[in-house]
């Protein structure tokens, strides 16, 4: 039998700001994770594939790097996805009109239901999170989650000064 842990030994230490925001991030990504597989099991997609679903249905006739471009990923992250969602049939892949080597994405009237759905989503959480902030809240937050983001992808987080 294992001896109680006291108070104190419970207590999350004092973080510099920097280890606080990434607390937050990992929360973050673990709800995003968990509220995926969640999805997956009720509507039959992840969150990445119903993000992929929800810009598509916005923007009907999107090539693969386009859509890429709009997910800020490498177009070779979206291949899988593509390829699964074409799979269940909720999006189609065809030559672009003008353009036979270009392909664009559509919706299927399989993937509009799914893209339809509104409870449970990724998004859903998200949106209520964001109805209970202010818009200067939101606006920093975009801010920060976009200098972030910059940051994470130009060259790993270490340049000194950079904001």
């Amino acid at each position: 039998m294992r001896a109680p842990v006291p108070p104190a030994a419970r207590r999350a230490p004092d973080l510099p700001d920097a280890l606080q925001f990434m607390q937050l991030l990992w929360a973050v990504a673990h709800g995003l994770e968990t509220t995926s597989k969640r999805m997956k099991r009720a509507i039959g997609v992840t969150g990445p594939q119903r993000l992929v679903l929800r810009v598509v249905g916005l923007a009907p006739g999107l090539s693969a790097g386009q859509l890429a471009a709009v997910l800020h990923v490498h177009p070779s992250t979206l291949t899988g996805i593509i390829q699964r969602l074409a799979a269940q049939r909720l999006i189609t892949r065809r030559p672009a009109a003008g353009d036979r080597r270009r392909a664009v994405l559509r919706l299927t009237p399989k993937g509009a239901v799914v893209n339809a759905a509104d409870y449970g989503t990724v998004e859903a959480a998200i949106g209520t999170a964001l109805g209970g902030a202010t818009a200067r809240d939101r606006a920093a937050a975009r801010r920060v989650l976009g200098q972030l983001a910059r940051h994470l992808s130009v060259d790993g987080g270490d340049t000194p000064g950079a904001d």
